[in-house]
């Protein structure tokens, strides 16, 4: 009963000991919390402004960045830009640029050129092409019959019937009163998401081209009459050959060889005129080219 009172009296005194240590421990703990609690209360009162400053900064920075990020894009859109009109300027071929709207938005100077107009811009392909039609078959619409066999009626296709691309040659009077054979391609052009923007026209002057052509063709029926002609001529000597070989009148041979002499002068003077004519021709075809 002693011993067992001893141990119970010794559990006490130690559990007594370690509650004091844990509550001066506790304590201490407590007054560290507190001094650093008071040690970091001045630069939490400047961390705000700290960090406010640090946000500025920032912000300006990005305000920087993004006013440099635009400026070159400002710069790129502008060297396409005119990189776009440079190559449209010095362009032979004539483009004529139509909106949605049916009326023209811009047009390089070849087009202006080429269509006898000072300036296109706010005009509809009614009244640049007026009545203009094309060569072969043109396709109607119901919706503007009276413009069916001309070019304008082609422009309103590709633009409002969904037509992609129209090639097609005409007879073009320019406003001078000047005529004009051109060789047109109507084509669309879409949007990144698919809607129409407009129609572009490129427009070639093949006046010149049409004119050789004529010439060429005139040449040929010219040669074709010709040597039937020459082929007459040679039919006829040939029987007068043959009428002075048979013949035994010395006066009818002096007529049939009259006659052979003046059919020859004659196929003379036409090959002579001919072969004059010519090389005329060639040379003014070798210079339009």
């Amino acid at each position: 009963m002693v011993l067992r009172a001893a141990i119970v009296l010794f559990c006490a005194g130690f559990a007594f000991l370690l509650g004091i240590f844990v509550v001066r421990r506790l304590r201490k703990s407590i007054a560290e919390e507190y001094d650093f609690s008071e040690g970091a209360a001045p630069a939490l009162d400047s961390l705000p402004l700290h960090l406010y400053n640090t946000v500025i900064q920032q912000l300006k920075q990005q305000k920087h960045d993004l006013l440099v990020q635009s400026q070159a894009e400002q710069n790129r859109a502008r060297a396409t830009e005119n990189f776009s009109h440079a190559v449209l300027s010095n362009l032979s071929s004539g483009v004529l640029v139509f909106g949605a709207n049916g009326l023209v938005k811009t047009a390089n100077p070849a087009a202006k050129a080429i269509l006898g107009f000072a300036s296109t811009t706010g005009m509809s392909a009614h009244d640049i092409f007026r009545s203009a039609e094309v060569h072969g078959a043109t396709i109607r619409s119901a919706e503007t019959p009276e413009l069916s066999a001309g070019v304008a009626a082609e422009v309103h296709t590709v633009l409002h019937e969904g037509s992609k691309r129209r090639q097609l040659e005409t007879d073009y009077t320019a406003p001078s009163g000047e005529k004009r054979f051109l060789s047109m391609t109507i084509s669309q052009v879409p949007a990144p998401d698919g809607s129409l923007l407009g129609v572009t026209c490129l427009i070639n002057d093949l006046t010149e081209l049409d004119n050789i052509r004529r010439q060429q063709e005139l040449q040929g029926e010219i040669s074709a009459e010709m040597a039937l002609q020459l082929r007459a001529s040679l039919t006829t000597i040939s029987g007068y050959a043959q009428q002075l070989a048979s013949n035994r009148d010395p006066e009818m041979a002096r007529d049939i060889a009259a006659d052979i002499a003046d059919e020859a002068a004659q196929l003379d003077r036409t090959i002579g005129g001919f072969l004059l004519t010519k090389p005329k021709t060639n040379a003014a075809a070798g210079g339009s080219k």
